[in-house]
């Protein structure tokens, strides 16, 4: 994670010192005005980013209750504790660049100081709005789905956008004292979030019994599985009620549209031969990325009962590799559109799904076997992942799960043309799909050997 902080930090430092000139030299344009443009974009990507990945205060309020502490002062620490977030910083290190960039270039410094308050008080909105969308996924995914919705309109000329949002933007600059503006919507939102939780701040609330309606659903088509479709029905269940794995679906959806920006030429550092193979994999293999690196913490809350039953480890694991490969082979389906813009386009998405299915689903399983982190089924958060899921074997698997077909494709596309290399990426899925039971054998041995420490991480909180 820490990692991760720095290299997002250093590329905000880059783009703010270098954006100005990359835009004017290499688009041939006028840098402020495509960055006010893209301003709409950006903050709807922020408050997104957060969605997934920022922390909500918690406080267990129970020992404060009976202390001399003013209810007020417990609500404004929790709230106050997410504008220190690095999710505030990390704007700072394009922005104040990019500003002084801006000053330097002969811009005056009171209108940009103004133009940066602006910014600032818009990412403040952003903190507050996201306390509040944080439970409402309805809300959050109407937004988001509007704004990809513009965008698609603005890509093929429809309708822009930007034409109507970057002069608000711009308006910053042009008439300074409109800076306060953003800054008392800030102080509006903080007092909405204030309220509810002053509100809500009671021992009693939420401690109301939900009463749910029981339901059933049959799925005796799967019982052709045999011992499998005792766990195919479980994790079928398991996706369609739980927040956290409904995610993973969304997520899979949002994966089939990654190859646009690989094979439409809209990022020209994207047009190299074996970035085709990297966009294939992703395209294909969205849910088995995202669920199947969390095998066995989808069923960590009661992997200690599993374990206490007579299951073979190989039905278990088997039950899910077949799930992910039903999810391969329908993302791949689904992802025909991509034969709009060649049958290359779709022939990586297509050989991309037989490494997936070959060599990625069993590297999957692999390094679930390292994962040792319990999920909490009932909230959306940490969907792309989490900080306790990076170790140094989980890394390293990484290399044959996308490097190694990208340098297996470019072997054959610069000796034999690309057909060549779309050939050999699917020999070595179809290699892999051959040698399925060898490496199951394989995968069993290290979750036994892994079993007691997984059970102990399991048993722990936080």
């Amino acid at each position: 994670m820490v990692f991760g902080a720095l290299w997002m930090i250093g590329t905000f430092l880059l783009l703010g010192f270098g954006a100005y000139f990359m835009i004017e030299d290499g688009l041939k344009r006028e840098p402020f005005e495509v960055v006010n443009q893209a301003l709409i974009y950006f903050m709807v990507f922020d408050l997104s980013f957060r969605y997934f990945l920022q922390k909500m205060p918690v406080m267990n309020i129970k020992p404060l209750m009976y202390l001399p502490i003013k209810r007020n002062a417990i609500v404004n620490f929790a709230i106050g504790k997410t504008l220190v977030s690095f999710f505030n910083v990390l704007h700072a290190f394009f922005f104040i660049p990019f500003s002084i960039v801006l000053i330097v270039e002969g811009f005056p410094v009171l209108q940009v100081i103004a133009w940066y308050i602006a910014i600032l008080g818009l990412v403040l909105c952003n903190n507050f709005i996201n306390i509040f969308i944080n439970n409402k996924d309805s809300v959050f995914f109407a937004v988001v789905g509007v704004v990809i919705v513009m965008m698609g309109l603005q890509y093929f000329g429809i309708f822009d956008l930007t034409n109507y949002t970057a002069p608000i933007f711009k308006s910053f600059y042009a008439i300074p004292y409109l800076a306060i503006i953003p800054l008392v919507l800030a102080f509006v939102f903080y007092k909405m979030a204030f309220t509810y939780f002053r509100k809500n701040l009671y021992l009693d609330a939420g401690l109301s019994i939900k009463h749910d309606v029981a339901k059933t659903e049959d799925y005796s088509w799967l019982d052709r599985f045999g011992s499998l479709s005792t766990f195919l029905k479980n994790d079928i269940k398991l996706l369609k009620r739980n927040k956290r794995s409904r995610m993973t679906l969304i997520m899979s959806v949002v994966f089939l549209f990654y190859g646009l920006l690989f094979f439409t030429g809209s990022v020209e550092a994207y047009d190299g031969p074996f970035w085709k193979i990297f966009a294939g994999i992703f395209v294909s293999g969205g849910f088995l990325f995202t669920f199947g690196q969390f095998v066995p913490s989808w069923d960590s809350a009661y992997y200690p009962l599993m374990m206490s039953q007579n299951i073979r480890y190989k039905e278990y694991l088997s039950s899910k590799w077949y799930l992910m490969v039903f999810a391969t082979i329908i993302s791949t389906i689904l992802s025909a559109f991509y034969l709009y813009w060649g049958w290359q386009a779709y022939a990586a998405v297509v050989v991309g799904a037989f490494y997936n299915i070959g060599v990625n689903s069993h590297l999957v399983l692999l390094g679930g076997a390292y994962i040792k982190t319990p999920i909490d089924l009932t909230t959306s958060k940490k969907a792309f992942g989490d900080k306790q899921a990076f170790n140094a074997k989980t890394m390293l698997l990484t290399i044959p799960k996308l490097l190694l077909p990208m340098a297996i494709y470019a072997a054959g596309h610069f000796t034999l043309g690309e057909v060549f290399g779309f050939a050999l990426v699917a020999i070595f899925g179809l290699a892999g799909l051959l040698f399925k039971n060898k490496v199951f054998d394989i995968i069993e041995k290290i979750y036994k050997s892994e079993k007691y420490k997984t059970l102990a991480a399991y048993k722990q909180n936080n």
